[in-house]
C-alpha cells in the first residue's frame, strides 16, 4: 500500500551506448519534487538508482533513502514504467 502518490514528472532518455539510460524527476505526495533518479543498465537488467552525490572522499552516497522496502519498490516501478513508455515513444 502506497501512502504517498508517486508521479514521474520528467524522464530524460540518454543517447548512446552508456549504461546510464535516463534521468527522472519524481513528485511525491503532490508536494515534494525529487530530482536525479537514474535508470541504469546493469548485468541483470535495467534498475533505478536513487539520487546520489559524491562526497569529498570521492565515494558516492544516496541523498534519498526509502526506509520502507515496498515504497522503494513503488518508486522504482513508477520510474521504470515511465522509462518504458519513453523508450516506446509513448509519453
Amino acid at each position: 500500500m502506497t501512502l504517498l502518490d508517486v508521479e514521474v514528472t520528467d524522464i530524460r532518455k540518454m543517447v548512446g551506448d552508456s549504461n546510464l539510460k535516463a534521468f527522472a524527476d519524481v513528485k511525491l505526495g503532490g508536494r515534494l519534487l525529487v530530482k536525479g533518479f537514474s535508470v541504469v543498465q546493469g548485468k541483470s537488467g535495467v534498475f533505478v538508482s536513487m539520487p546520489r552525490k559524491q562526497g569529498r572522499d570521492g565515494r558516492w552516497f544516496d541523498v534519498l533513502v526509502a526506509i520502507d522496502d515496498s515504497f522503494k519498490q513503488e518508486l522504482h516501478d513508477r520510474v521504470l514504467e515511465a522509462y518504458d513508455r519513453e523508450a516506446d515513444g509513448v509519453v
